[in-house]
């Protein structure tokens, strides 16, 4: 089968898994990862099957959207093996879908991705970070009734992974620092980095607004 029919169905497949998503994760959002992931390649050298299928089925058995993730990783492997993909190229799309997340950074042992992983990773995240990712933060965080804001709830420096995945211990300002901030030194690839400026500033600027307006204050006021 051509790569471009095997990216096609793997398209329709996600799309399907997705396109119902409320928490930020929708197939709007695979399409930028997906994007981002294109445009990434042209700078770097990895396989442009497993990346574009990784960066489409990156969140089709995401723990934190779904109850049950080994069945949704069984669906993905039969869906592969019945669409030409080989055994090993569908065990390098699974490591990488597996160990793209922030959390697994909270692990000791940090996963090692292969080029394809770290270009889906970087799209992934810059995707997380900037105007739509302070937009998808808010959005996250309401679809899970987090508090917005809460000045005694103190940014966590340190935490496992049952402890960021405990929403009712977080914010959504918070989150900015427990997680989105950090994401601009995390990036492998030297193009995602340079995106990441810009975004970085963005984030920085709205909560200096943010922060302004939560507590009325009103700079170069004249009364």
């Amino acid at each position: 089968m051509e790569i471009d029919k095997q990216l096609k169905k793997v398209r329709a497949f996600s799309y399907a898994k997705m396109y119902k998503d409320t928490t930020g994760h929708g197939f709007d959002h695979i399409q930028r990862v997906v994007k981002m992931s294109t445009r990434l390649l042209e700078q770097e050298s990895a396989d442009r099957l497993i990346t574009l299928s990784a960066a489409y089925l990156h969140d089709v058995a995401d723990d934190k959207l779904i109850d049950d993730q080994q069945s949704a990783q069984t669906e993905i492997i039969a869906f592969l093996q019945k669409n030409a993909f080989t055994n090993k190229q569908i065990k390098k799309i699974i490591f990488i879908i597996q160990n793209l997340s922030f959390s697994k950074t909270l692990e000791q042992r940090k996963p090692d991705l292969p080029a394809e992983g770290r270009i889906v990773q970087d799209a992934d995240r810059l995707d997380a970070i900037g105007a739509i990712g302070i937009t998808r933060a808010i959005y996250y965080g309401g679809a899970h009734a987090e508090k917005i804001y809460d000045p005694s709830f103190k940014p966590r420096q340190t935490m496992s992974k049952i402890e960021y995945r405990n929403l009712h211990q977080k914010t959504i300002i918070n989150h900015f620092y427990e997680k989105l901030l950090k994401i601009k030194d995390m990036l492998n690839t030297q193009a995602a980095k340079q995106i990441a400026e810009k975004r970085q500033q963005i984030m920085l600027s709205f909560l200096d607004n943010f922060k302004e307006e939560w507590n009325c204050e009103i700079k170069n006021f004249k009364s």
